[in-house]
């Protein structure tokens, strides 16, 4: 009996220890997971904001302008007669001008000398016949001089290579060098298609780029600093009916010119002649024949006035080079970068009593 229990408790812990290990499931692994993130929850470094590159200053600059260029300006000046008589304005192509030298031509009748380089527009004029001081000044520029016709003694000098030249005489409306209007009469329908003039005078043996000497111009830092009276308004009485007047815009920092209360702007686009210097120099004028042409003194040197910014100062002008320069305490006065109209006027009545400003 006591076998029987034995054998009996022996097989109930037999079967309790094989119940236990069938009701243990096997350990499930460790899975390894990445952790869920919320990128908005991250915090962003903040991006580095890249400073915008300067632009480079130009290499080069327009020595009539002052103003920057990419490449070295090599194309000679065209130096154009403009006819400035009121059966002429408006004129065509004058705004396009780098500098203007206004001159009286015969009577109480300016002509302007027109200097192109850094803009060449396709038409300019009307062209209108040569004078000596303004062939002597083109000559200064060592530019080539545009005109149209010449009294017989000039154009025997001219010939003989006085300044190198193209006269319209002899390209009249031939259609590729000048051509005439028919919404004007001649003498002022005669107009000149400019930047074929370079390939004219090429066929001409004339030089078509030249090296050039530039004016002198003001600093950034000079420009801030200009000194002077104010003059938003510039007027000059040459006679009772020749009346220039210049008006200032602050905005852009130029003056608007004025002939005769008239906006000076061009016939086709309406643009107005705006200019960053005026200059004004009195020197001596004489009639030298009865159809009142003038010698004019572009040696001697005299006074004159600096307009620009909405400043004028009292300059003394001297002959530098054949150039009529304009000089500060025995120093060549710099111009603002843009363009510059020179107007010369007779020493009588004079500065003193020709120009006006406010």
């Amino acid at each position: 009996m006591r076998k029987f229990i034995t054998i009996m408790i022996a097989f109930l812990v037999l079967l309790l220890a094989a119940c236990s290990e069938e009701g243990q499931e096997e350990p499930v692994e460790d899975q390894e997971t990445e952790p869920v993130t919320n990128p908005e929850a991250e915090e962003s470094e903040p991006e580095e904001l890249e400073e915008p590159e300067e632009e480079p200053e130009p290499e080069f600059t327009y020595p009539l302008t002052g103003i920057g260029t990419d490449e070295k300006p090599t194309n000679r000046v065209l130096a154009v007669m403009i006819n400035n008589h009121n059966r002429a304005r408006p004129q065509t192509g004058l705004v396009k001008a780098d500098m203007v030298y206004e001159f009286l031509a015969e009577g109480p009748i300016s002509r302007f000398l027109a200097l192109y380089h850094s803009d060449i527009p396709d038409v300019v004029g009307p062209v209108r016949s040569a004078r000596e001081y303004y062939i002597e000044t083109a000559k200064a520029h060592n530019a080539l001089y545009v005109y149209h016709g010449a009294a017989a003694f000039l154009e025997v000098d001219l010939r003989a290579g006085w300044v190198d030249n193209l006269n319209g005489m002899y390209y009249d409306n031939d259609q590729f060098l000048f051509k005439r209007e028919s919404f004007r009469r001649a003498p002022h329908n005669s107009y000149a298609l400019l930047p074929n003039a370079y390939e004219v005078a090429a066929r001409n043996n004339l030089d078509r780029e030249m090296e050039h000497e530039s004016w002198d111009f003001m600093t950034d830092e000079e420009l801030e600093n200009i000194e002077g009276e104010e003059a938003h308004q510039v007027n000059i009485n040459y006679f009772d009916n020749l009346h220039v007047s210049y008006t200032y815009d602050p905005e852009n920092e130029v003056y608007t010119r004025y002939s005769d209360g008239e906006k000076t702007a061009d016939l086709n686009t309406e643009e107005p002649m705006q200019v960053s210097n005026i200059l004004i120099y009195e020197t001596e004028h004489r009639v030298i024949d009865d159809q009142l042409r003038r010698f004019i003194d572009l040696e001697s040197g005299g006074n004159g006035y600096l307009v620009q910014k909405g400043k004028i100062k009292p300059i003394e002008w001297r002959n530098v080079d054949g150039l009529m320069k304009p000089f500060i305490d025995g120093e060549i006065a710099k111009l603002a970068p843009g363009k510059t109209w020179i107007n010369v006027i007779p020493l009588s009545p004079g500065i003193e009593q020709a120009v006006t400003f406010e």
